[in-house]
């Protein structure tokens, strides 16, 4: 692999403990859930996941955690399991495709008793019995939290049971192959119970003191090192502080930052090799280990008014990067964090002495082989992340479509064909890119003048933050452009193209209609329909880009000051969120009994207790949309009662309609026909770009 001088910091090789990285590039054990309790092998899926990311270069690969005490330790059933000896066959086969490609591995392991309560976002709990932690602690206030049951404490002995179990997991990740373990002692898990003063309120040895709350997580690294020797490393993850304004608790009762110096210092003399670091926010879980989430749709705190170990300046972007550097000045390790880092940040952080390695995974499962384009000078071809977040838990990415799929490649086809694409959406980029990929000569067409299909309208109302969706477009645009295929804009592919062009084998792409419900009044005035609102925002795009248009709609939009929203799926809920931002008041109505639609679910937890705090009121189980008058909308609710919802404009924001009009003809006089995208089925951009892909891979 050749070396960019850019990065020159980033990608030298590092050491954590006896174990030399190949660069300072860390893929974080975050976890795809993408076995089940009862695997004793690997699953193909998993196989290539992993081996796709060994394969692309990343320094160190950290393995997410298997479960080391079933069942009282795991959230999910999809995690693997290291309990017993039987698991270590099944490790065995994915350390040894890790390797393969001279990659160095590390397992991590972690402990989700606290966790073990019953929400409706998540399965329930695997554990019949009580959570457990340090104290029986717990809050009902924060969006999305996993400590709404108090837990049953831990007894000494209880303790020391779970210590044997972390380190019986560590040998067997060592006979596995693995090359050293990592252990998860941040976010609110069991380990971090034990360190923060707010969860923890014991009186015995492990209470009280900094030193009595290291005293568990001092244990299981004294345990782990005493069994496996003292040359096999370990890392141990941790937050650098914890903050409770959210729940209404004072910050100074929970885990501060100097706390977090003298526990890092405290788990280096037990012996740990290496210190990740992270932060934690008391009622935003998801929000603390990606905090780029935080922001979304806003902070719950004013961000000047975060700690100074929290960079919030550039919402999320590398917000813990001076918290590790404060952890870094307290111990001789090598100290990484984590938390929305590219290679630019890592390069400036690590050349600037504040951190030794960093770490990701969102970027990594966007594009694997992120660490070679960097190290190749390749940045064009790098698939972006765009912070959509639609890897939590669902082993899928918006811009990976290979991503849960027991494939990492894309091979040369074996006969060479003339693909035409019609439709420049996303779908019809990710067909047009993976055939030209494969070898075929490719042409795009597209009716508008720009690529995206609707992204750049989505583009408005979303903002670049915490999704960019330009980057999609960027990206496509690149690589059709750099892959040959012709791109034909401002020019509709009818049957006279198809017949001109005589193609071997045809992707309609060509997107989906705007839904119109069928409403007496719907054309009315006071009415926004979504087909007339992407005609005109299409016509201003001509002229504006789509950041443009965002700022300006904030001086002015044709809609009133109240303004139903008909639709509670992820498009009606996201348009609600930029009318409300503008100053209206905004009620959104839907016929289904679930809100949010399309939505993950942690950010739509965040979304509808914003929603609450702005007064955005929320109607589902709709029976009958009755009529549109210029008072309003009036309904029959799920009660049966007819209500007359006032407003000043109506806006209609539906899942698309499928637009396959030419589908017959062309199966008519084409060998091959595929339909993809919305024109097949409307769902997400990342059902959109991974049909596209996984279809142009057969063919």
């Amino acid at each position: 692999m050749s070396i960019n001088s850019k990065y020159e910091k980033l990608l030298e090789p590092g050491y954590i403990g006896s174990v030399q990285t190949r660069n300072r590039m860390i893929k974080s054990g975050a976890g795809m859930l993408m076995w089940h309790q009862d695997d004793l092998h690997m699953r193909p899926e998993v196989l290539a996941f992993y081996e796709g990311i060994a394969r692309g270069g990343v320094g160190l690969l950290i393995v997410e955690s298997p479960t080391v005490d079933y069942p009282r330790g795991v959230r999910w059933k999809e995690r693997y399991r290291i309990d017993d000896d039987k698991y270590i066959p099944g490790l065995v086969e994915l350390v040894e495709i890790i390797h393969k490609h001279g990659c160095p591995t590390f397992m991590q392991m972690n402990h989700d008793g606290p966790w073990e309560v019953k929400l409706p976002f998540v399965p329930e709990p695997m554990y019949d019995g009580p959570p457990i932690g340090a104290s029986p602690v717990s809050f009902t206030e924060g969006a999305a939290d996993f400590h709404k049951e108090p837990p049953h404490p831990l007894t000494a002995g209880e303790i020391q049971e779970i210590v044997d179990k972390f380190a019986a997991a560590a040998v067997r990740a060592q006979k596995a192959g693995f090359d050293g373990v990592d252990i998860n002692a941040a976010s609110s898990h069991l380990l971090h119970n034990f360190f923060s003063p707010f969860f923890n309120r014991r009186e015995d040895e492990y209470g009280g003191s900094v030193e009595n709350r290291a005293r568990f997580a001092v244990e299981v690294i004294q345990a782990i090192k005493k069994r496996t020797g003292q040359d096999f490393p370990l890392s141990i993850t941790i937050n650098n502080f914890e903050l409770g304004r959210v729940i209404g608790v004072d910050d100074s009762k929970c885990l501060t930052h100097e706390d977090s110096r003298k526990i890092a210092r405290l788990l280096e003399q037990a012996g740990a090799d290496a210190i990740q670091v992270r932060s934690h926010i008391l009622g935003y879980h998801v929000g603390a280990y990606l905090p780029d989430t935080l922001f979304y749709p806003e902070p719950p705190f004013p961000p000047e008014s975060f700690p100074e170990q929290y960079d919030s300046s550039d919402k999320g972007v590398g917000a813990n990067i001076p918290g590790a550097a404060g952890i870094k000045s307290a111990v001789s390790i090598p100290v990484i964090t984590v938390g929305k880092l590219d290679a630019d940040l890592g390069e400036k952080a690590i050349r600037e002495g504040k951190i030794d390695f960093i770490a990701m995974t969102r970027r990594l499962l966007a594009d694997p082989d992120y660490p070679r384009k960097i190290a190749e000078g390749r940045l064009d071809d790098i698939q972006p992340c765009t912070g959509c977040d639609n890897c939590l838990g669902s082993r899928r990415c918006r811009i990976n479509g290979l991503l849960g799929t027991p494939y990492n490649t894309i091979e040369k086809a074996k006969k060479k064909r003339k693909v035409l694409v019609i439709g420049g959406g996303p779908a019809g980029m990710s067909a047009a890119r993976v055939s030209a990929l494969r070898g075929h000569d490719v042409t795009l067409y597209e009716k508008s003048n720009m690529l995206g299909g609707l992204l750049p309208i989505a583009s408005i109302v979303k903002g670049p933050r915490p999704e960019d969706l330009s980057l999609i477009i960027h990206y496509f645009s690149r690589q059709l452009a750099k892959l040959g295929v012709r791109v034909e804009l401002g020019k509709e592919a009818d049957m006279a193209v198809v017949d001109a062009i005589e193609p071997d084998v045809v992707f309609l792409a060509a997107g989906g209609t705007s839904t119109i419900p069928k409403i007496p009044g719907i054309d009315g005035p006071n009415v926004v329909n979504g087909a007339a609102l992407h005609q005109k925002l299409k016509f201003a795009l001509k002229f504006f880009k789509p950041e443009t248009l965002r700022k300006l709609t904030k001086l002015y939009m044709p809609l009133g000051k109240k303004v139903i929203v008909i639709g509670g799926a992820i498009q009606g809920c996201e348009l609600a969120e930029f009318l409300t931002k503008r100053g209206r008041e905004v009620t959104v109505v839907e016929t289904g009994e679930i809100m949010g639609d399309g939505m993950v679910d942690a950010m739509m937890d965040y979304l509808f207790n914003w929603f609450h705090k702005k007064g955005v009121k929320l109607i589902s189980g709709v029976k009958e949309y009755v009529e549109i008058t210029g008072k309003g909308l009036t309904i029959i609710d799920r009660d049966g009662n007819k209500q007359v919802l006032e407003a000043d404009t109506i806006a209609t924001a539906l899942p698309l309609t499928p637009n396959n009009e030419l589908l017959e003809k062309l199966k008519a006089v084409v060998p091959e026909v595929y339909a993809i995208g919305d024109c097949n089925e409307p769902l997400l951009i990342a059902d959109a770009i991974g049909t596209g892909l996984r279809t142009a891979r057969e063919i």
